[in-house]
């Protein structure tokens, strides 16, 4: 069998994205914070693009400065989807306009409902820099300090040490597990009290010890019994200890106030807030969406550059910067219209939502009907996947809450009466229904099937506990109270 070479000619159809459209899609799905960030990165490395000022005085142009901007605005001309016959002092003036107001309806964008920049603004400190401030007041060696800094910095949120054993703190350090566990003692006495412990046990031992020096019985339960505690096996620990029932019940109250995770408070402080891409309000009688800007850059091409890319045009010039600007301001282009794009896709999404979950706006949770991507889709004539990536970590302030743009499209669920009922409005009821039980008496799986059952809803106690488990709820025996 010969080889040989053939020259062969073929036609195929294959699909390619941009890179336009690769930015558009990229820029659609990014939260907000990621949005400014890119934004942001963009301006770095873009010199044409430019932040268009907050503050913008319409009356400071002047009759004669609004005249002349109407009359180049009555010149537009050329073909923007040529980088080289675009008109720029058309663009120009298309993307560089003030600011908008956000009026809508008679709503302003500096309601009294909005946050002003004081109140999104703190700084605290972190557990990591309290503890080490605390290591510095120790009178320890420079070895010594080193081995507090590392134990400090392999602490996790909860201030344990989980991710590293000693061993490996000891191997680190290039020091014997003797010293690092001689530190490690000084670093346990840190407040928060229970900081550095290796495990939930010596972390409440810590504080037990600290706080409760002499209660031989909660020093005992908290040793031997915190597998018991968790089923609230009172009478077996009482009975291993040869108390009572409620010598064991008022050792648990004393337990109850420690702190399993006493890093927790600083934790908290980092915590990231949640700023809303949308405000849904009611203004004169309808459901009306408004796109949060705030924060966001506004973008314009810079005159300078534009005014450059002219001159080397008129002069006929071709060289290196001409095509460096040029290319710039392509860019800049379609990272404008990439995010104008974004804006309006998720506000057609938004008011496509509103008109399908009108009555949960008008009710609340319990009238949230079953919704599904493609309902949205196909009313907005979009495809599912557009959806999806706007649905995804964008949030929507609403009068009853902040939700993420997920929260509605749910599954259905169908009542005995035959009407469908979304999956969050089960869990909401089931909510509501574990809210009014007796914490002394909670209420099974089981109990919960027959109480929506009342309430003409038939699921099984499978998906009740599945329910239960993803609102974070625990199970019956563990939500018991004796006290």
């Amino acid at each position: 069998m010969a080889l040989e070479l053939r020259q062969q000619v073929k036609m195929t159809q294959q699909l390619r994205m941009t890179p336009q459209l690769q930015q558009a899609i990229k820029l659609l799905q990014l939260s907000r914070m990621e949005l400014i960030s890119e934004v942001r990165q963009e301006m770095v490395e873009n010199p044409v693009l430019e932040e268009i000022p907050d503050v913008y005085d319409a009356d400071a142009m002047g009759e004669a400065g609004q005249e002349k901007e109407t009359d180049e605005m009555a010149e537009v001309q050329g073909d923007e989807s040529d980088i080289d016959q675009i008109d720029w002092d058309a663009y120009m003036e298309k993307y560089s306009a003030p600011p908008p107001t956000n009026h809508y309806k008679g709503m302003r964008r500096g309601g009294e409902d909005f946050p002003t920049l004081e109140q999104t603004l703190s700084t605290s400190e972190s557990l990591t820099e309290n503890l080490l401030s605390q290591l510095r007041l120790q009178e320890l060696d420079d070895i010594q300090e080193y081995i507090g800094a590392l134990i400090i910095g392999n602490l996790d949120e909860a201030g344990r040490l989980t991710e590293s054993t000693v061993e490996e703190l000891a191997e680190d350090a290039e020091v014997s597990v003797e010293e690092v566990e001689e530190v490690l003692a000084i670093v346990q006495q840190f407040d928060p009290p229970g900081v550095a412990a290796r495990d939930l046990e010596e972390c409440l031992m810590i504080q037990a010890r600290r706080k409760h020096p002499d209660d031989a019985l909660l020093h005992a339960v908290i040793k031997e019994h915190i597998s018991d505690l968790e089923r609230k096996s009172y009478a077996k620990i009482a009975r291993v200890q040869g108390v009572s029932k409620e010598e064991v019940i008022e050792a648990v109250k004393r337990l109850t106030d420690l702190e399993p995770r006493p890093g927790g408070e600083f934790s908290d402080a980092e915590a990231r807030y949640i700023t809303p891409d949308i405000y849904i309000r009611k203004l004169d009688g309808e459901w009306v969406a408004t796109l949060n800007e705030d924060g966001l850059p506004k973008l314009r091409i810079s005159r300078f550059y534009r005014k450059e890319l002219a001159k080397k045009k008129a002069n006929g010039e071709s060289d290196e910067v001409k095509d460096y600007i040029q290319d710039k301001l392509r860019g800049a282009m379609w990272l404008i219209r990439s995010i104008h794009q974004r804006q309006s896709t998720i506000m057609k999404v938004t008011e496509s939502i509103i008109k399908f979950q009108k009555e949960f706006f008008e009710k609340g949770v319990q009238h949230l009907r079953p919704l599904v991507l493609r309902d949205v889709a196909d009313d907005i004539e979009m495809h599912e996947s557009t959806v999806s990536r706007v649905t995804n970590s964008k949030y929507v302030h609403t009068p009853r809450g902040v939700y993420e743009l997920k929260f509605f499209f749910n599954s259905s669920i169908t009542k005995n009466n035959g009407k469908n009922l979304a999956s969050e409005a089960v869990k909401d009821k089931i909510r509501q229904i574990i809210a009014q039980e007796d914490p002394k008496k909670p209420l099974s799986d089981a109990k919960i099937v027959k109480a929506l059952k009342e309430e003409e809803i038939d699921i099984a106690r499978r998906t009740v506990a599945k329910y239960r488990e993803m609102m974070g709820v625990l199970s019956s025996s563990k939500r018991k109270k004796l006290f």
